[in-house]
């Protein structure tokens, strides 16, 4: 996925393809209880897409700290940005299934 945007502050994000083992491994990284929290498992998964904000890397969360590092550093517009990438991602692959062009 390397899709890169811009934010509502101004920041150049680069995103990456969160596959399903890195699933996997931030599922292990955070344990049973947070793992179970859909909530926080929705703002995880968005901070772990984050490849880099202006150039400068974001490493993939390996623990809970990682998370919270990584949601401090995107702050509110950096996840916002985020967010409607994946939606208008999302719509575009069901338009796209459904054939409406």
């Amino acid at each position: 996925m390397n899709d890169v945007l811009v934010d509502a502050a101004g920041r150049t994000i680069t995103l990456r393809r969160v596959g399903v083992l890195e699933q996997l491994r931030l599922y292990k990284a955070l344990g049973p209880d947070l793992s179970r929290n859909d909530v926080y498992m929705a703002l995880a998964m968005t901070a772990a897409s984050a490849a880099m904000i202006d150039g400068i890397p974001l490493p993939f969360p390996v623990n809970e700290s990682g998370v919270e590092a990584a949601v401090e550093r995107l702050g509110d517009a950096g996840i916002a940005a985020i967010d409607q990438n994946f939606v208008a991602s999302d719509v575009t692959i069901v338009t796209a299934e459904a054939g409406n062009s």
